[in-house]
């Protein structure tokens, strides 16, 4: 790097003044003429740091000694010790994703038929009024067209088939988990119809703005209504956290039997892919050592004579050896069609454990919201005064439609559960007609 003057010449000034004329172009042309005038030996007029008389007036070295420093673009250093993963970009294009798939889910034709049987069952039964009878016959109903395929075709099927205990226990697992899907379908249509009773209330407040416009009547059908809301029975109280609980432990137990034997098996599959190959080998050189002894008793044929029924016992006993190792074979084709069968069920039950922990909080915090109202009823209707109602009604107002998304989630995810229950089911069928045939 040369300066104007000789090295021994130059001030740390001058030295800045030099960097600072890098910044633009200008300074690079008053510095190109001050040399020019001192080689030439003409008098210069410039006095004073070159960056003062440049045509564009460039920054002063220390403004311009900034702008340099600003002006490095220094490469982002990856630290070993970062976390490996996905960036956040891409970890947020995995979560829209997700969500497109958890929407998509609603919109296929297995969730749009199964909707629309449970909804007009639910409106053809909500005719009547409600009894134990009609709620018996709506669970069977329910369970006879939604689980598939049904248990009537599957008890012939495990008829005529000889099932494995484990496969005919997830059958077992599937309808259980079926059942209790459909008592919590109508605990969140029972619900529903209870809220109805607060949306009159929010609706008849509506209309009156003070407590002078309330009329006796008016008043005693608002009063009544919440103390009818706050004594019925809260529908979502039907399955408690322990039975959720007693279910999910039943479901891992079986998931761990599941997985249990499906390693077994894939480590007997294993085991038998090593001996096969040995003695695929050993069947070999045993074939061979019979051809090498043929050759060699063919130059003495009455040692062959002799040896004749010696060697064709031992051609029979390696033809039977083989014949077995054909049924092995056989054998462990069929443990492997086992084995994906036990797999294809302990993914369901995964899957099952899964949904049911999500339903049991979905369950859980909504049981809740609907005790906190019926306690909030209760106080206002023993109470009886105009501004305990209003301060009522208005919360009500306020979180009624985040109470309402929350039962639309839990009715999906019990849709889902259900459409997960047919398709494992159906892909355990078709494990087994394949291995059947």
């Amino acid at each position: 790097m040369a300066c104007l003057k000789s090295s021994e010449e130059c001030s740390l000034i001058e030295l800045l003044e030099w960097s600072a004329s890098l910044v633009s172009i200008p300074g690079l042309l008053s510095m190109y003429w001050a040399r020019t005038d001192k080689k030439q030996g003409l008098p210069s007029p410039r006095v004073g740091p070159i960056w003062q008389y440049s045509v564009f007036k460039p920054y002063p070295p220390t403004v311009a000694f900034k702008m340099m420093r600003k002006s490095i673009r220094w490469p982002k250093l990856k630290s070993p010790f970062r976390r490996a993963g996905r960036s956040p970009k891409e970890h947020a294009n995995s979560l829209s994703s997700v969500n497109e798939e958890y929407m998509e889910a609603f919109r296929t034709k297995s969730y749009t038929e199964m909707w629309d049987k449970v909804h007009d069952q639910l409106e053809s039964t909500s005719m009547t009024r409600p009894s134990s009878s009609t709620s018996l016959s709506l669970h069977t109903h329910l369970s006879e067209s939604l689980l598939e395929p049904r248990q009537e075709t599957l008890a012939d099927m495990i008829q005529g088939m000889d099932l494995h205990h484990l496969l005919i226990d997830y059958f077992k697992a599937s309808l259980e988990a079926c059942k209790i899907c459909e008592i919590l379908l109508q605990s969140v249509h029972q619900t529903h119809a209870n809220y109805r009773e607060i949306k009159r209330v929010i609706k008849l407040s509506r209309s009156v703005h003070d407590s002078a416009d309330y009329t006796d009547d008016q008043c005693q059908v608002i009063f009544g209504k919440l103390a009818a809301f706050a004594s019925m029975k809260n529908p979502l109280s039907i399955i408690s956290l322990e039975q959720f609980r007693e279910t999910r432990d039943g479901y891992m137990v079986l998931l761990r039997r599941l997985t249990s034997k499906h390693r077994k098996i894939k480590r007997n599959a294993r085991f038998g892919k090593i001996w096969k190959k040995v003695g695929g080998v050993g069947l070999v050189m045993g074939h061979s050592a019979i051809l090498i002894l043929l050759l060699l008793f063919a130059f003495h044929s009455i040692v062959g004579i002799v040896a004749a029924p010696a060697l064709l016992a031992c051609s029979l006993g390696l033809c039977m050896k083989k014949m077995k190792g054909a049924w092995g074979g056989l054998k462990a084709k069929l443990l492997g069609k086992l084995g994906e069968q036990i797999d294809v069920a302990a993914k369901g039950v995964y899957i099952l454990v899964n949904d049911f922990d999500t339903m049991s909080r979905m369950v859980k915090r909504l049981h809740d919201e609907v005790e906190h109202r019926k306690a909030v009823a209760d106080i206002c209707a023993k109470n009886g005064k105009f501004e305990i109602l209003k301060e009522v009604v208005r919360e009500f107002h306020v979180h009624e439609s985040s109470f309402l998304e929350q039962l639309e989630e839990l009715e999906e995810h019990i849709y889902l559960c259900f459409l997960t229950i047919n398709r494992s089911r159906r892909l355990v069928i078709q494990e087994i007609m394949v291995a059947h045939h």
